[in-house]
């Protein structure tokens, strides 16, 4: 791609949200998110402040940037955050997030733009999470000879950075001072294209968060109430593929002491409403606190079997109580959702097809710690057959476990980097 041609992308790009903002709410909020941002920020943003800037797409590079997050402000650095989003989903989930000093949308990306951002914000160091390569941000962070730092990226070789159109991207690439990849893989694709000497395998961030969160874990006497002695089945990040075939496993498991928690990707009043029409009988997290509706559940004869999130924020400590954890995602285009979070507490984990391009959940499925399923009957018969043999159960469980512990450790090798690079001593 040449960059009259990226040009052209980004005005395609911006036309096409600004009219996909008439009919499209996430597209409304990425609009509306970045009206008169150049002003809030020079209105926010003291001047002289020590920044370090950290971009993320959405909210699974979030995830992957906060471990990085947490430990830069643990030291006692006298910089301040700024975080920014490209995606609304990513900024309306964090916006509140008390780790950074600052968190705003990232204004498009263009000469302009990047020109004008960099003149307000002036950072110390500039950290981008996985993935986002913005030509102008890239070019005018080197122009300005800030350090920048690429974390927890994954590259495949069907990447434009590894085809004969692929030059702009390589020279993005080149702009950054360091490449922290995930594995050997990427490191190798990076060496090919001449980058060997700014690249290094640190594994990928997620792993240290996933310990940390299980590491803090406080009980929920609400849901330990809900499941009782009952074996559970913890689904997280569904959609409404995988919510119906639960519907489909729990009707042809049919067991007496059999819980199902449901914590859907989606939790605005519509989806919920669905919900509960696809599980007659369940009761919602909501219900289940309050005061009626626990009073109510001790005098039925029979207890509610299913319970649905509404909130955000439980599923990482949800995934503690599951006997199997299922994560959703796989049988959408999507793809499969945060395995990591379901296999730290050393459970089987169990999601769709769609998973080949998340190294972790491939990487779960060789170490016999996760099993792809098909249909709600490939579920069911694996959830009976680990009923049955509790060995198999424990082995599976062990498995996904060690993956984790295993894993962990990139988050001190970016912090090393730093450190040793003296990037934050100005």
């Amino acid at each position: 791609m040449s960059v009259f041609l990226y040009n052209i992308f980004l005005l395609l790009f911006k036309a096409g949200t600004h009219i996909g903002s008439l009919f499209n709410s996430k597209a409304k909020k990425w609009v509306k998110g970045r009206r008169n941002v150049f002003k809030k920020l020079k209105e926010t943003i003291p001047k002289n402040e020590k920044i370090v800037w950290i971009h993320c797409s959405s909210l699974g590079e979030f995830e992957q940037g906060r471990p990085v997050i947490e430990r830069l402000k643990a030291q006692g650095t006298r910089h301040k955050i700024l975080l920014t989003f490209f995606s609304p989903s990513g900024y309306d989930v964090k916006k509140n997030y008390d780790g950074a000093d600052w968190i705003f949308y990232l204004p498009m990306d263009g000469l302009r733009n990047a020109k004008r951002f960099l003149e307000i914000v002036n950072p110390s160091l500039v950290i981008f999470v996985k993935y986002e390569f913005w030509y102008y941000y890239l070019k005018k962070i080197k122009n300005r000879n800030i350090p920048l730092l690429l974390i927890s990226a994954l590259f495949r070789k069907d990447m434009p950075f590894f085809k004969w159109y692929g030059g702009l991207q390589r020279k993005m690439l080149a702009r950054f001072d360091h490449l922290f990849v995930q594995n050997s893989a990427s490191k190798k694709l990076i060496d090919e294209i001449g980058l060997a000497g700014i690249c290094s395998i640190s594994g990928d961030t997620r792993f240290d968060r996933v310990i940390e969160i299980a590491e803090k874990f406080e009980p929920i006497p609400a849901i330990e109430q809900f499941i009782g002695n009952s074996k559970t089945i913890v689904a997280g990040s569904t959609w409404k593929q995988d919510e119906k075939l639960l519907q489909g496993v729990f009707h042809l498991l049919n067991l007496p002491a059999l819980k199902l928690i449901i914590a859907p990707h989606e939790t605005g009043d519509k989806h919920l409403y669905e919900l509960k029409k696809l599980f007659p009988g369940s009761i919602t997290f909501s219900e289940l606190t309050s005061n009626r509706q626990i009073i109510l559940m001790s005098r039925q004869r029979e207890p509610y079997d299913i319970l649905i999130i509404d909130n955000i924020g439980m599923l990482s400590h949800l995934y503690k109580y599951g006997y199997i954890n299922y994560v959703g995602g796989g049988f959408t285009k999507g793809g499969v959702h945060n395995v990591l979070e379901a296999a730290v507490y050393g459970k089987p984990v169990f999601f769709g097809p769609n998973y080949k391009k998340y190294k972790e959940a491939t990487d779960l499925i060789d170490k016999k710690g996760a099993v792809s399923i098909s249909s709600a009957e490939d579920l069911a018969n694996t959830f009976l057959a680990l009923r049955m043999d509790p060995q198999q159960h424990q082995e599976f469980s062990k498995a996904s476990k060690n993956y984790v512990q295993k894993n962990t450790g990139a988050t001190e090798k970016i912090i090393q980097y730093i450190q040793e690079k003296r990037l934050l001593t100005s």
